[in-house]
């Protein structure tokens, strides 16, 4: 059996927190604790690659306080569960800006990658300052004024899986 590739778009969990009471950030750390569920469950649906929308370039518009909780709860994430990873085979990369990113979060996924590079029994990927539409509008300035559906095909980034 071919081993499936799975993209999850992690959205609504601020929503889901405010409706019943709790704060925003209660919903991420909630979203957190999703993702690690999904990962260790994965392989053994025949999932081989995840694709994780965790944090889009729009999210930026957020305000100051809730992105800057969002940073530090990635940050503890990569932190807690990198050995986890390492120990049971999963690969993680990132993709996405990391212009943007605090040092310290740009320092902790360059670390995630490394530790994880070699491991094959499930690649997770992060979206993480991610968005599509830049990566399209990157794709068409590569190309040029006489852009094809081929051409700009060609340059956009390839998925590895």
């Amino acid at each position: 059996m071919k081993a499936l590739h799975v993209a999850i778009i992690m959205d609504g969990n601020g929503r889901w927190a405010t409706g019943r009471g709790l704060p925003r950030v209660a919903g991420h750390r909630s979203g957190a604790d999703a993702l690690r569920r999904t990962i260790e469950a994965a392989p053994s649906a025949g999932v081989g690659a995840l694709t994780f929308y965790a944090f889009s370039s729009d999210n930026w518009k957020r305000p100051v306080e809730e992105v800057g909780a969002l940073m530090r709860l990635f940050e503890q994430y990569l932190v807690n569960e990198v050995d986890e990873c390492v120990r049971k085979g999963v690969r993680i990369s990132f993709i996405g800006r990391r212009d943007r990113l605090p040092a310290s979060v740009v320092r902790l996924m360059a670390l995630s990658e490394a530790r994880t590079r070699h491991n094959t029994t499930l690649h997770v990927r992060i979206a993480i300052d991610y968005s599509s539409r830049d990566a399209l509008v990157e794709a068409a300035r590569q190309v040029g004024p006489h852009a094809t559906r081929e051409a700009i095909a060609a340059a956009l980034p390839a998925p590895d899986v």
